[in-house]
């Protein structure tokens, strides 16, 4: 009936800016209720991981504070996301529910469940796209099947329109006359029982406020070196959006939009190579829910269905495992980002790449190890682009990288990392060994490991496994799959 409240469904949109479900309850009048379900059993066997969480926490905190800045509140609810907005609208009479889409497989299995069910009881139920630039069903190469190459799939989308943010009229706007319960954000249990994630408040801050912030000093200068900086650790050259675009503090429309108007007031758009480097890696996003959507079974499965027969070491007791997880491989530049991804919920691009060679090539541990770990240490764990990366590493998945291209970590160490700031930092046991030796610090002579203070075995581990032997011993295993 007129008047009646409309439900927003907050999800990955945790934003008031640019959210166009907002901006349609706003437009169809009536008060508003705003909710945030944590519904674990409809992630499809990924619920949220420990980093992921946390960051969760911090965000929900903020949307919840902006809301009420504008006469509203953020009401909180645990459980099955249908039972809870069955409960809501027989509590407040809503007739309405308003969401922003998910591309998830089990997202969209549970969302078109409760679009079927609740239309079918003549509720008025609409989902809009907040979260990406081309919707993964609208984008197809010319035969009309997916893409499974990035180049084609941006060049393609770069002929498309970008719409502009949705503008979305500021408050206050129309609140309920009573508010149905709320659980407290402390109920949601999202923060750690055990205080591992002291590194995470002093390097991010959650919610919209926070990815603005970031994204103006990411424009303010270094996007316009970021296609010479951006593999570089030591330097602060990359954007670091990726946990407020997987939160949807911050959408890719807005970027886009921050990087047009740049050029034009810089006059570097798109002509700049930094600038178009960036888009092209907001483009990465865009192809990884692209696969995701098209290719639902490649988080737990390989896209090239021969890799299900690759020969996997086994692990007996997980050791080689736990010395990656826990960045006691002996190799400094793996350690480095493993310490840094546990200190920090975060890690360098680069470095990503690194590791995960490392583990599917050096280790030869299947990649489903190395997404599980992510998911549960990464603050910006996203499913598609935790698949996408995973699988390009592993030489699996689409447009990935040859199995039989083997990062070797001593030159990529001594290549993106060249005077050891980076490693130094993160591996502070090895900050006085030369930057001759320090990428493969088993070279050195024992005079010089003696005055760095280092003791292979002891205060830094040798290397778990020989580089020269296991590059063969991966060769070996990809023959199989080809022999």
């Amino acid at each position: 009936m007129a008047g009646s409240p409309t439900i927003l469904w907050f999800r990955q949109d945790l934003r008031l800016q640019d959210n166009p479900a907002l901006a349609a309850a706003i437009e169809r009048g009536g008060a508003i209720l705003p909710v945030y379900i944590l519904d674990e059993s409809g992630e499809g066997g990924w619920a949220l991981g420990g980093a992921s969480r946390w960051w969760l926490h911090g965000s929900l905190a903020a949307l919840d504070a902006s809301l009420r800045e504008r006469g509203l509140r953020l009401i909180l609810a645990r459980g099955e996301s249908a039972a809870v907005l069955r409960e809501l609208i027989a509590q407040t009479g809503a007739d309405a529910v308003f969401w922003n889409r998910r591309y998830e497989p089990a997202s969209i299995a549970r969302d078109s469940a409760i679009k079927s069910e609740l239309g079918g009881r003549g509720i008025d139920v609409r989902s809009f796209n907040a979260s990406l630039l081309f919707e993964p069903q609208t984008i197809a190469n010319k035969q009309g099947r997916p893409f499974q190459v990035f180049t084609p799939y941006w060049r393609h989308c770069l002929t498309l329109p970008v719409n502009s943010p949705v503008a979305v009229r500021h408050g206050p706007w129309p609140a309920p006359e009573r508010w149905p319960a709320s659980l407290p954000l402390a109920a949601l249990g999202l923060r750690p029982s055990i205080p591992w994630d002291r590194g995470f408040h002093g390097a991010w801050t959650p919610g919209e406020a926070g990815a603005r912030e970031r994204l103006a000093g990411f424009l303010r200068g270094p996007v316009t070196d970021y296609g010479e900086t951006r593999d570089r650790p030591s330097v602060e050259g990359v954007s670091r959006l990726s946990p407020h675009l997987h939160f949807g503090e911050i959408g890719p429309r807005q970027v886009w939009a921050a990087a047009a108007e740049l050029g034009r007031t810089r006059g570097i758009f798109p002509a700049n190579a930094g600038v178009a480097k960036f888009l092209a890696e907001v483009g990465w996003r865009e192809f990884a829910h692209h696969l995701v959507y098209h290719f639902p079974q490649t988080p737990e499965q390989p896209l090239r269905s021969e890799f299900a027969r690759f020969p996997w070491r086994a692990d007996p007791g997980g050791h080689l495992l736990k010395a990656w997880q826990r960045g006691r491989t002996g190799y400094p530049i793996v350690d480095a980002g493993m310490r840094q991804l546990w200190a920090t919920g975060w890690m360098h691009n680069r470095v990503r790449m690194i590791v995960a060679s490392f583990l599917v090539k050096h280790l030869r541990l299947s990649w489903t190890h190395g997404a599980r770990w992510f998911w549960d240490t990464l603050v910006d764990a996203d499913l598609a682009s935790n698949t996408l990366g995973w699988q390009w590493s592993a030489g699996c998945g689409a447009d990935a990288a040859p199995y039989f291209r083997i990062f070797a970590p001593v030159l990529q160490g001594e290549k993106f990392d060249a005077e050891g700031v980076y490693v130094r930092h993160w591996c502070p046991e090895l900050s006085r060994v030369p930057a001759r030796f320090l990428h493969q610090p088993w070279t050195a002579p024992e005079t010089v490991l003696t005055a760095a203070g280092v003791q292979l075995g002891k205060s830094y581990p040798r290397p778990v496994v020989d580089h020269a032997e296991a590059r063969a011993e991966a060769l070996r295993a990809f023959q199989s799959l080809r022999g």
